[in-house]
């Protein structure tokens, strides 16, 4: 009887978290600078978020390390719900492969809350690269070892770790140069201060229709429906694919009443038809999920991509 009723309490004190939660400002943790696809969705997300719940959501650029900076802040806060991270592709699936020590553990730590998007990426570089396809690319390379250089958005980002699987699935020999987010590395870019870039579509493809970046292929496994005249790097080199993707999670041990109301809100938001039709332009895909299949995807991409970062031979320290 004493244990009925000790469950009943903890269920009824629950409930009345969800209820009563958010009563103050949440902030939302993005590990990397202002401009990329994980800072734009989490201003997006925040923003109707504070308006249907009334409370406002602050969104953080905490840089540094690979995303693994800002994902420590969020690990290592109270799991209340008012500290959450949009993680990434580098901070919770490949970082604890390129990293020789981690500062919080992607599974463990974390609370999974909803998958936002996967983007597709896209193979840009300078119109001083002569080269118009990958064949091309990959020629020129070999003509010139060493002497392309591929900027990313940090060291353990899908931008670098896709940089890396060409070089060994191409056989060429490029430096890399790692900046602190897409913005800054699309900017030299532009400027011809670096070769080439693996981007997500939504950061690179404007630059490209525009003239001032070259696109030569899509980087997942099948052609774009945002840009579907562009063939896939793997149409050149079987078995090439990376997508980037971001997601939000919450401190381990933060109440799953919590973690539902915003899987709940997030998945409305997403499914909305502006945001819809965004995605589809931007070339990036949404699927309603749950929790415990974000969670899921998470641990499926540590398992995936483990052996890709080890015969790369990426290290990111």
């Amino acid at each position: 009887m004493k244990r009925w009723l000790a469950l009943c309490l903890i269920v009824a004190a629950s409930a009345a978290t969800a209820q009563s939660y958010p009563a103050r400002p949440v902030r939302i943790v993005v590990p990397f600078p202002a401009g990329g696809i994980a800072d734009l969705y989490a201003r997006l997300i925040g923003q109707r978020i504070a308006e249907s719940w009334s409370q406002p959501v602050v969104v953080e650029n905490r840089t540094g390390a690979g995303g693994n900076i800002g994902a420590d802040v969020v690990a290592k806060s109270p799991p209340d719900g008012y500290a959450l991270v949009m993680g990434s592709f580098g901070t919770h699936a490949v970082n604890v492969s390129l990293f020789s020590s981690m500062p919080y553990d992607p599974v463990r730590d974390f609370a999974p809350i909803i998958l936002v998007l996967e983007a597709e990426g896209l193979l840009v570089v300078h119109p001083s690269v002569p080269a118009t396809n990958v064949r091309e690319l990959i020629a020129h390379a070999r003509a010139r070892p060493g002497e392309l250089t591929f900027a990313s958005a940090g060291m353990g980002t899908a931008s670098h770790l896709a940089g890396e699987l060409f070089k060994t699935m191409a056989k060429v020999d490029m430096t890399h140069v790692p900046y602190k987010g897409n913005v800054p590395a699309i900017t030299d870019l532009l400027a011809g201060q670096t070769s080439l870039l693996f981007a997500t579509m939504p950061t690179v493809l404007p630059h490209a229709r525009a003239g001032k970046l070259r696109a030569l292929a899509t980087i997942g496994a099948a052609r774009s429906a945002a840009a579907p005249e562009l063939p896939i790097v793997a149409q050149t080199l079987p078995g090439f694919e990376v997508n980037n993707w971001v997601g939000l999670l919450a401190p381990a041990g933060t109440p799953a009443d919590i973690v539902r109301k915003w899987n709940l809100e997030v998945n409305r938001i997403m499914q909305g038809a502006d945001i819809r039709q965004r995605l589809l332009v931007e070339g990036a895909r949404y699927s309603p999920n749950t929790p415990e299949e974000f969670g899921a995807f998470i641990q499926s991409e540590i398992a995936k991509w483990a052996p890709v970062v080890k015969a790369s031979g990426a290290r990111a320290d």
